[in-house]
């Protein structure tokens, strides 16, 4: 199609109007959060109205260009991927600018309070971009390294990648919170903040809930970063792309239940139809991989609620170490257990192992149940919506072991000497 045809396509402009509407509507919390002042100028002022009006049209036209150009082409299908990916970023800008922040300080003021300060100091901190910027790099890294699993070279590479999803969020959240609260109340700034009207457990609890907004956020992002690098995967290693294919049943499921918005957009010629497919792919497979992430976010909250609860009364040096420590035996203690059992009465050695394994077991968090590498290398795909249940009733039991830490947490800074 001809630029000249492009304009002057009614259904094209239409369908182009309305794609840059639902970008421009889903930027506006956001826009308006980091600058108040000049988005109303925009909105309530002559000239503020006419360069909206005016980035609207040309956005407009930009798009119909775009569409009836590559209209034809196998590039709109990635050109859709794109657009979903832009929109993809923008509900997560929404969600972690406005929304979240917003919320917390709506149900709780004054905790919401202490939230949004150490939310927007760990997003200062540089090694929040340190590590996430390390797990970009070593999720594009996975893509190329040979991994010799005749043909399942993408399911390693993508249980890698969800490793990276957890490790780096744990590794940041364990940090800022033995550091964020431990230095606040052995420099005894916490008294100068509690001298305010807000109480040890808004303090806490804001600390606990700020550092781990930015474990959510750097989790999102790092997902969105790792759903880029598994089709970069099948595309840079087409051998094992009819495989990799075969295990993406739940993105598949996913595409289906919304192929409506493909059939709306329909109406105004195949580009718009294949740019909303595109679209489409993008958002159902990155959907599909939050179920994964809401599994290792779930390690993530009852870690860094240990470490804000010891911080309390210890050093962050040995917070972090009896974090690492909780880490360690949660996944291992269950597989001990396991193996000293078959022993039980042979062994008196076995017995004892056996008897701690079983303790630690009871007391510390179920962290195996968070595995996702099960799922990932099983040879029978799983279905998405028994997937999603197991992840949901997982992700209950960590806000459950999170709230009790939390609680014993409150207790032991509760008697605090902050003098």
């Amino acid at each position: 199609m001809s630029f000249l045809s492009s304009l002057t396509s009614v259904p094209l402009l239409v369908s182009s109007f309305i794609l840059v509407l639902i970008q421009l509507v889903c930027a506006l919390p956001w826009l308006f959060a980091l600058d108040p002042k000049g988005m109303r100028r925009a909105f309530t002022t002559r000239n503020g109205l006419l360069w909206a009006g005016g980035v609207l049209v040309g956005l407009t036209a930009l798009f119909a260009l775009v569409i009836g150009y590559f209209a034809a082409s196998t590039k709109m299908l990635w050109i859709g991927r794109v657009y979903g990916i832009a929109l993809h970023l923008q509900l997560v800008a929404d969600v972690f600018i406005v929304g979240l922040p917003r919320l917390l300080t709506l149900l709780m003021p004054k905790t919401g309070a202490v939230a949004q300060a150490a939310y927007k100091e760990c997003w200062r901190q540089p090694m929040f971009w340190i590590i996430m910027v390390v797990g970009f790099m070593a999720s594009w890294l996975a893509v190329a390294i040979p991994y010799f699993t005749f043909g399942d070279d993408y399911k390693m590479m993508k249980q890698v990648g969800f490793d990276l999803v957890l490790l780096a969020p744990l590794v940041f959240g364990a940090l800022a919170a033995s550091i964020s609260v431990s230095e606040e109340i052995e420099g005894r700034t916490a008294i100068t903040v509690m001298s305010k009207p807000i109480n040890r457990r808004s303090f806490l609890m804001g600390k606990f809930f700020g550092v781990l907004m930015a474990c959510a956020a750097m989790s999102t992002l790092l997902a969105a970063n790792l759903n880029l690098a598994l089709l970069a995967n099948r595309a840079f290693d087409p051998i094992n792309d009819d495989r990799a294919a075969a295990a993406e049943v739940m993105s598949d499921q996913a595409k289906e239940s919304v192929k409506w918005v493909v059939n709306a957009a329909y109406a105004g010629g195949t580009g718009p139809s294949t740019l909303a497919d595109g679209a489409r792919l993008w958002l159902a497979e990155s959907f599909t991989l939050q179920f994964g992430v809401l599994l290792g976010f779930g390690q993530v909250m009852i870690l860094v609620a240990v470490a804000t609860a010891l911080a309390t009364r210890l050093h962050f040096v040995v917070s972090l170490v009896s974090v690492v420590i909780i880490y360690a035996f949660g996944h291992l203690a269950p597989v001990v257990a396991d193996v000293t059992s078959r022993y039980k009465g042979t062994n008196a050695g076995a017995a004892l192992v056996g008897f701690l394994a079983r303790v630690f077991d009871v007391f510390l968090p179920a962290l195996e149940y968070f595995n996702l590498g099960p799922a990932i290398i099983r040879d029978t795909p799983l279905d998405l919506a028994p997937f999603a249940w197991y992840s949901l009733t997982v992700f209950g039991y960590s806000l459950l072991y999170t709230a009790i830490v939390l609680v014993v947490g409150l207790l032991l800074f509760e008697d605090r000497d902050l003098g």
